[in-house]
């Protein structure tokens, strides 16, 4: 099985998926269909029914079930894409067999992997970890779940002896940039409850997660030449300082952790005459979380009274919400997963998720979906 799942992962990781936040199509890069379609035929091949894809990238199958008596259909999703923070195109592997708790040096650059700076690496002493190669993502976010899903489903299959109700099987394009479940159809999916397999290390299990939105602030300043600009000109660029400098400074993720939330500015753009300001807004408690978004409203009314009106152009969106409020009161749903992972002997981790999933706008479309770990590390990033 072992051999089965790394050669799979690397094959899927090998093909790029890296989704565009600035697109309006869906998916919002076509290279997507590229896993999409390879994952079709090996579904197909496996013997999985109804499988089907979508014009919009959205991947749908059922493995029926093998009992006689009704039992809960239940769902596993994971992503097709990958974050588009920092280059995954040409995502490269190195594998390091019975890793035994050293310095792990990533390419001849001396970019090094460091359980003194991820400690984390530690956990996993005498078992192989998969690593990039120091230039590019992994993609393990959500590859690595996509290679869970496919992999337990083929052994299902080839072990009918194991008893199982219907199970449904969804991949989702553009979770990276918050739009993966845009155009699933719940309906058509049928399960009445599901698992993303996405995200953390062994054991973690998640119901709940971030409220989140994003923030974009346009600026709008007066260019004037330099030599004659006393009293007439306006720096986007100093406004946006100015503007960013007046968020909460212990607000900042660097400075964050456990349930508490975050301004996160990820994109800065401009010049004297415009400037641009790009956040993400993060919030487990939903009412410190309308608080984060009246405080920024706020700032850019002060602002704009600093400088003059419209000068800062606030634009702010919703992107998804706690679970929590949806699972909670389906908690057998974690208490499925968690009862699953004790016959493994695998500790279960019960954490709220400093972050989002697909799951948590499933949830809220009738679909109760907790997360659960598929064993990565330093997602978005050159150290995953």
């Amino acid at each position: 099985m072992k051999d089965a799942i790394l050669n799979r992962f690397l094959k899927y990781i090998s093909i790029d998926t890296q989704s565009d936040e600035n697109s309006e199509t869906t998916p919002s890069t076509k290279h997507q269909f590229d896993l999409a379609k390879v994952l079709y035929d090996e579904l197909i091949e496996m013997g999985l029914q109804n499988v089907s894809l979508d014009e919009n990238c959205y991947i749908m199958a059922t493995l029926p079930s093998n009992v006689d008596k009704k039992v809960p259909i239940i769902g596993f999703v994971s992503h097709m894409d990958t974050s588009p923070d920092m280059p995954g195109n040409a995502s490269t592997a190195c594998i390091i067999e019975n890793y035994q708790g050293e310095h792990v040096v990533l390419n001849e650059e001396g970019v090094t992997l460091s359980p003194k700076d991820f400690p984390e690496m530690l956990e996993y002493i005498g078992q192989t970890l998969i690593v990039t190669d120091g230039k590019t993502l992994l993609g393990a976010d959500d590859k690595a779940g996509i290679t869970e899903i496919m992999n337990a489903m083929e052994y299902l299959i080839q072990h009918p002896e194991i008893k199982h109700g219907e199970i449904k099987i969804g991949f989702t394009p553009d979770e990276e940039v918050g739009r993966g479940v845009d155009k699933f159809d719940v309906q058509k999916f049928g399960a009445e409850f599901a698992y993303t397999m996405d995200g953390g290390g062994i054991g973690e299990l998640e119901y709940e997660n971030f409220n989140a939105c994003s923030a974009k602030v346009y600026i709008q300043g007066l260019n004037i030449h330099p030599g004659y600009a006393k009293n007439k000109m306006k720096n986007a660029i100093i406004m946006a300082a100015e503007f960013n400098s007046l968020l909460p400074v212990d607000e900042r993720p660097e400075y964050t952790q456990d349930y508490e939330g975050f301004y996160h500015v990820v994109k800065i753009e401009g010049a004297v005459e415009k400037a641009y300001l790009q956040y993400i807004i993060r919030d487990h408690d939903r009412a410190k979380f309308d608080k984060k978004k009246v405080f920024i409203t706020e700032l850019t009314d002060y602002m704009n009274k600093r400088y003059g009106d419209k000068t800062f152009t606030l634009e702010l969106k919703d992107q998804y919400f706690n679970m929590r409020e949806m699972v909670e009161p389906v908690y057998h749903v974690v208490e499925t997963a968690r009862e699953a992972m004790e016959l493994l002997d695998i500790k279960p981790k019960i954490v709220p998720i400093r972050g989002g999933t697909d799951g948590a706008r499933l949830s809220y479309m009738g679909l109760p979906c907790p997360n659960i770990f598929a064993g990565g590390h330093n997602f978005h990033g050159k150290f995953e």
